[in-house]
């Protein structure tokens, strides 16, 4: 009788553990039906204030498209004067790793403070010898949440974050990843369509803020002074904010963002994202835009051209769902599509390293800027025109027709979406 009585007794304690669980991690998602009429304009420090973060005046900003991030951020790195810091998700060993290792080193040699943070994950094919010349070369270098058993309870937590600071003075914020098919160099069938910013003044310290979050979890070392905190002057003319916080008991600040920025929109909303998989209530949301007039178009990479078929197949679930609703979606063929971009009405965009998926919203630290600049936004919206020059626009009675195992698969694939 006793064996018995003792597997009750383990059985209580796991479920206990994870209903312990369970209420810690919870939260309850927003409600997305927002009355108000006011324009995208004027809702800035809305946007910001409700995602836990400030609007700052002053920045400059640069698009950077593709290959020609890889050329302004390392040269950048170069003429660092005082610290360097980097974080990213993913890093395989190739020529843009051993181009970036290489600058990293040598500003490390010369005495620059360097501090690089890498995914446990997404970093674990960077190679040993890439790991060995940034140790050699004095860098600081540290894994965001490896397999071990202190970490066994947040390894699915990870940092999808890119992130590089210089000097305190510049800051690089987007979707590229260190792997040779970002670079363009790798042939045409390993290209990927990506965008990333350079920025210049006050906001810097905000996206500095988020590598010291979690470069201070990993480590536990604190950073003070000129050389990565100095004061900053107005640089340019665009007002940005930033969303990264995960609240306890509260939604996401990223996912707040994106789901905000539907119920406001008035005129225009654009989306170009790899890994789109809304949930049910932002489908909604994003239909009841459409039904007051927004013009709602949606571009993800098709399931051919995607290093993640899964995901496209998973989101086409939901496809038929939101064609009739009015929302349209269009394919991109010719590559990975990874930029992870949103423009709304025109005024004010959202860029940075999330992806519109419950993995992003929920789980993964991540960094999106909200800019609120119609230049910006206009030029945002041209790389959407000439970007759909590469797509198939897909219609709801096709898309019904698709065949019988196309849909078993997006179904079954849909099961597993909140951790795809």
């Amino acid at each position: 009788m006793l064996l018995p009585s003792i597997t009750v007794l383990l059985g209580l304690g796991l479920a206990l553990a994870i209903l312990v669980i369970w209420s810690i991690k919870r939260h309850r998602d927003p409600h997305l039906r927002i009355a108000c009429d006011a324009p995208m304009a004027d809702l800035l420090p809305s946007l910001a204030g409700a995602t836990h973060g400030t609007a700052l005046e002053g920045n400059a900003v640069a698009i950077l498209e593709d290959a020609a991030f890889f050329d302004a951020m390392l040269d950048a790195v170069a003429a660092a004067e005082r610290s360097v810091h980097f974080e990213t998700f993913l890093w395989k060993d190739g020529a843009v790793g051993r181009r970036l290792a290489e600058a990293l080193a040598e500003r490390a040699r010369s005495g620059v403070t360097t501090r690089v943070l890498v995914d446990a994950e997404g970093g674990k094919a960077m190679g040993e010898a890439t790991r060995r010349r940034l140790a050699e070369a004095g860098c600081r270098f540290a894994t965001y949440h490896p397999k071990t058993l202190r970490h066994i309870g947040v390894l699915n937590e990870r940092d999808h974050r890119k992130i590089v600071v210089l000097d305190g003075r510049t800051a690089f914020v987007g979707g590229h990843c260190i792997v040779d098919a970002w670079s363009g160099d790798a042939g045409p069938e390993a290209q990927v369509r990506d965008i990333s910013l350079r920025l210049r003044g006050p906001i810097v310290h905000a996206v500095q803020s988020a590598f010291s979050e979690n470069w201070t979890e990993v480590t536990g070392e604190l950073f003070v002074g000129e050389d990565t905190w100095p004061g900053l002057e107005p640089a340019g003319d665009v007002t940005i904010h930033v969303a990264r916080v995960k609240p306890e008991g509260s939604a996401p600040a990223v996912k707040i963002l994106h789901h905000l920025a539907i119920c406001c929109a008035r005129r225009s909303i654009r989306i170009q994202n790899p890994y789109f998989l809304p949930e049910p209530a932002a489908i909604e949301a994003l239909g009841r835009a459409v039904a007051r007039g927004v013009d709602v178009q949606v571009m993800v990479p098709s399931a051919e051209a995607s290093d993640m078929p899964i995901v496209q197949h998973a989101a086409h679930r939901n496809f038929a769902r939101m064609l009739a609703r009015g929302i349209r979606i269009h394919e991109y063929r010719k590559s990975l599509l990874h930029q992870k971009v949103m423009t709304v009405d025109g005024v004010w965009t959202a860029l940075g390293s999330s992806n519109f998926d419950d993995r992003s919203f929920e789980i993964n630290d991540e960094i999106q800027l909200g800019l609120m600049d119609a230049d910006l936004a206009r030029r945002f919206e041209a790389i959407f025109e000439r970007d759909l020059d590469h797509c198939n626009e897909l219609d709801l009675e096709s898309w019904r027709a698709r065949g019988l195992g196309h849909r078993l698969k997006d179904r079954f694939l849909y099961l597993f979406n909140e951790l795809l």
